[in-house]
């Protein structure tokens, strides 16, 4: 079944892609959606995800779970090591900087209730699976 939803958000990211934006930009259930685009801090090479967000104030947020895998996705280390990245949402195209917010930040809770609700509480569940604190990516648009 893991399998099944893993092919389904390939195809959807694949969809948001080729169609540029003018499907995609929400996910099963209603979630809104972004593309990430980044560059591989190993490789060098482009790379995109299609990841749930939310919204705070000007700032996009997504959230590093990886599911509660005990590593945190290699997304999240690429735009740590390049924080100028860029973010499509629907047909936009947005500069940003990402910025990882963690527990004992003053903004973490806000930010991580925000993105629990939006996910259905799915957030809270993937933390109790893992013992590394789950961050938040706090993706602030820089033009």
């Amino acid at each position: 079944m893991a399998d099944l939803f893993v092919k389904a958000l390939q195809l959807h990211q694949f969809v948001y892609e080729r169609s540029g934006g003018w499907v995609g930009h929400r996910l099963l259930f209603g979630m809104p959606t972004l593309l990430l685009h980044s560059v591989g801090r190993k490789s060098g090479q482009p790379r995109t995800s299609a990841l749930t967000y939310g919204r705070d104030g000007a700032r996009f947020l997504v959230v590093a779970s990886k599911g509660g895998a005990p590593t945190s996705p290699a997304w999240m280390h690429n735009v740590l090591a390049a924080p100028a990245c860029e973010i499509q949402v629907g047909r936009d195209h947005i500069t940003v900087a990402a910025r990882k917010v963690l527990p004992g930040d003053p903004d973490y809770d806000r930010m991580w209730a925000t993105m629990n609700k939006i996910n259905h509480g799915r957030y809270s569940d993937y933390q109790k699976k893992t013992d590394r604190p789950i961050p938040v990516i706090a993706l602030t648009p820089t033009r």
